[in-house]
């Protein structure tokens, strides 16, 4: 249950072994993000357990990872027996989301236009955008019932709002930046967290499962890019083009207005528990703030440097007072540093050579800022050791 809700393969394996100490097992973990291996033995004894189970990776799910790592708290400090600690993990799998689908799906509206905020844009493409993320959320919706929708769902949510982002352009306004729009539109398909993870996965020498997970986000953003580029050269051939009319900026403060935003649909889309909102919204406003501004007195990779430093030690803090994992936290916190979208920008750069979006060095910010992401958690995890392994 925890590999389902978004624990890394690392601190999955080391969680995994402090509780099979705590109930006086020897064990050793594999952990990738398609299967698991058990093997258990007791002290003294040859004879081993092993245990292999083929797995699907599962959705980011803070809610119900928050009540999993409580139960194995509490069996660890013999408040739950090893049988009502299953029967604890069987309510949590099968109990209902508090948030339903309306919820859900203003979550989507919200994160396209908190997005376009964030890059500055006209009023008018954060409005489209909002707009799009419905478009979005209805497909997905639809992809939950049909299983043929949901094996083509990324290229098909892409180009659906493509196309219908160039009939916008040509018949209702030719101020918005098509492909400014879309990219906010499917923002909540941009795996920029995953290629994080996967990063953090190798630099903890995790080979396998650090590299799978970056080719899955690398195929997702592939996928991605095909449906976008699909849909506009079908949106193009259809409605024909529009003159783009440019509209001013929002100003700068709306910025904040974003964080905030974006900060509450990623609560929603990670099913935050009520008690742990406050801490979540807390720490998007930190990483974008201590983030621009290393960016202001250095370059912007250091600025990702010392926003990604100060998410770790926040994380690590929240761990010790919460007595919570840092993920619930810290996922926030990097979702707002991940650069997802400049890596998908640099595609379309190098692909179509054309600018998207003012972005001419993208591919190489993309790379300087996760590297820098990847040493700013490493140090804060020296500077302030984590108290749990999750």
């Amino acid at each position: 249950m925890l590999h389902k809700y978004g624990t890394p393969a690392y601190r999955l394996e080391t969680h995994l072994m402090e509780l099979a100490d705590a109930i006086e097992l020897r064990s050793s973990f594999i952990i990738s993000p398609t299967s698991m291996t058990f093997v258990l033995w007791t002290e003294g004894h040859e004879d081993e357990y092993t245990h292999a189970a083929r797995v699907t990776p599962g959705d980011l799910d803070m809610g119900s990872l928050s009540r999993t790592d409580e139960v194995v708290s509490d069996v660890i400090s013999n408040v739950l027996t090893i049988d009502e600690a299953l029967d604890r993990l069987d309510e949590i799998e099968n109990m209902p989301s508090r948030y339903g689908r309306f919820s859900t799906g203003v979550s989507y509206i919200l994160a396209g236009g908190a997005f376009a905020m964030l890059m500055r844009s006209s009023l008018n493409d954060v409005l489209w955008a909002s707009l799009l993320g419905l478009v979005v959320y209805i497909f997905v919706l639809w992809g939950q019932r049909s299983k043929g929708v949901t094996n083509m769902l990324e290229p098909l949510v892409a180009m659906v709002s493509a196309f219908c982002a160039c009939g916008i352009a040509v018949y209702f306004d030719a101020s918005i930046s098509i492909r400014l729009v879309i990219l906010s539109s499917i923002i909540v398909f941009i795996p920029g967290l995953a290629l994080v993870i996967g990063l953090a996965e190798l630099s903890a020498r995790h080979l396998v499962s650090g590299t799978v997970k970056i080719m899955d986000a690398f195929m997702m953003l592939f996928k991605l890019y095909f449906g976008a580029f699909l849909g506009m050269e079908v949106g193009f051939a259809v409605f024909g083009h529009s003159e783009y009319i440019g509209l001013p900026p929002l100003p700068q403060w709306t910025v904040w207005l974003a964080v905030a935003t974006l900060s509450i649909s990623l609560m929603i889309a990670f099913r935050t528990r009520r008690k742990h909102m406050f801490w979540s919204m807390l720490i998007a406003f930190i990483a974008y703030a201590t983030s621009s501004l290393g960016s202001t007195y250095f370059d912007y990779g250091l600025g990702a440097f010392v926003g990604a430093f100060v998410v770790g030690v926040y994380g690590n803090l929240f761990t010790r007072f919460a007595k919570a994992p840092a993920a619930i936290v810290t996922m926030q916190g990097l979702i707002v540093l991940v650069p997802g979208s400049k890596t998908f920008i640099s595609l379309n750069t190098y692909i179509a050579g054309e600018g998207f979006a003012y972005a001419e060095h993208a591919g190489q910010q993309a790379v300087v800022i996760f590297m820098s992401i990847m040493a700013g958690l490493i140090f804060a995890n020296s500077a302030l050791p984590p108290k749990k392994s999750l």
